[in-house]
């Protein structure tokens, strides 16, 4: 994304400090016109409007979607207990990274043994009656009805024994997925009983956040394409990350579609639940005609801006030098001398912003200089007085009026 010059920074912030120049400015000329002897209406309206220009210059500017979400980690698993059991040992702690099947926490397992020790003893004795049914049968001497019900008990009792084995395991608390301990809610002595939550564990990569786009976007967004995100608990700091996938259905309730971004962060600095600005830059143009977002007028569902053109000169008065001495004639014709312009509507049509630049695809030249501040108390045809420059700059300027 094109940085935006260091120079239209600081017009940006020094834009109200002008602003109010140029009404004071204005209520000035407006008041010595006003209050004069002798100034009649027409001389009034004849006054020069104190205004701010900059010229359409060819740049390169950005399209962006900008949206705001929240981080979510991919992964984020609940840790609760399958049996009942006294915590006697804990070898984590929150903020630690663990892997899928390490041991978080261990239980006491007396009686999970216990059991198991009673299963393994009774399937030995199934298993015993069931090898001498198996026997007789062979030799004819065993009922086959004593077979079947020595075979079921013996299948039934390998069952206990494998529920047995899985009671025991239980009180071996593992984690069920890779990641980060983010909550630990059990101590030591803890007696825990089933569908305890005993730990929080968090997948933070990547990180998720979902952009609820409106519907227009849609054909814009596509997966894979790159985005940006500044965190507002970071001060403003940059993240880069990716379009995973957009949803194929668009929500009919708020008319937006779900665009999920992906962020792998090795530094870890992000983490799950941060407020995040995301952009996306969807399109690029590298020599779009631009002018600064100030000088654009909204009007009646029409865009325009006032441009500036030379007014054509004006012709001394006949009594003009009446009663006055060769000075002030003279000062009197410096003055008329003086380059002089006038505002002119144009209608425009826009295309892409960025910032406080905005694109001119018709209705515009490179070289042509508009009103940035100071349009709103300008009409078409206005005589305007551009500040911050001398008669010797203005006249001097590349008008494309005057090269076309």
């Amino acid at each position: 994304m094109p940085a935006i010059s260091s120079s239209m920074s600081r017009r940006t912030v020094l834009q109200p400090a002008r602003m109010t120049l140029l009404a004071a400015a204005i209520a000035l000329i407006s008041a010595c016109n006003g209050g004069a002897p002798g100034k009649d209406a027409s001389a009034t309206a004849q006054s020069a409007i104190p205004v701010e220009a900059a010229f359409a210059s060819h740049q390169s500017v950005t399209a962006n979607y900008s949206g705001t979400a929240t981080l979510e980690a991919v992964g984020d698993a609940q840790v609760t207990a399958k049996t009942t059991g006294i915590v006697l040992k804990i070898p984590v702690e929150e903020g630690m990274r663990v892997q899928k099947g390490q041991v978080l926490a261990l239980l006491d397992d007396d009686a999970a043994r216990n059991k198991l020790a009673q299963a393994v003893g009774t399937l030995k004795k199934t298993q015993a009656a069931y090898d001498k049914s198996e026997k007789g049968l062979a030799l004819k001497i065993t009922p086959r009805a004593d077979y079947d019900r020595d075979m079921f008990d013996l299948e039934t009792q390998k069952a206990v024994v494998a529920g047995a084995q899985l009671d025991l395991s239980y009180t071996r608390i593992v984690a069920p997925i890779s990641g980060v301990i983010a909550k630990r809610s059990i101590k030591l002595g803890n007696l825990v009983q089933t569908n305890q939550n005993l730990f929080q564990i968090v997948d933070m990569d990547p990180l998720q956040a979902v952009l609820n786009v409106p519907e227009r976007d849609l054909a814009t967004l596509k997966p894979g394409q790159p985005v940006q995100m500044k965190v507002d608990a970071l001060s403003g700091r940059a993240f880069t990350g990716t379009i995973a996938r957009i949803a194929p259905v668009v929500d009919a309730a708020s008319g937006t579609f779900r665009a999920t971004c992906e962020f792998r962060d090795t530094s870890q600095t992000l983490k799950p639940g941060m407020f995040g600005r995301i952009e996306v830059a969807y399109d690029q143009r590298h020599d779009a005609l631009v002018v600064p977002r100030t000088a654009l007028v909204e009007e009646d569902g029409e865009s325009s801006v006032f441009t500036l053109e030379p007014a054509p000169p004006k012709k001394p008065a006949a009594d003009a030098a009446k009663g006055k001495s060769g000075e002030a004639v003279a000062a009197e014709q410096n003055k008329q001398a003086t380059p002089a312009f006038v505002a002119k509507r144009r209608i425009v049509k826009v295309g892409y912003s960025e910032g406080d630049r905005i694109e001119i695809r018709d209705g515009l030249k490179e070289g042509e200089r508009v009103i940035t501040i100071g349009r709103n108390a300008v009409r078409d045809g206005t005589e305007v007085q551009i500040l911050g420059n001398t008669p010797q700059a203005l006249a001097a300027a590349p008008l494309a009026s005057k090269a076309s």
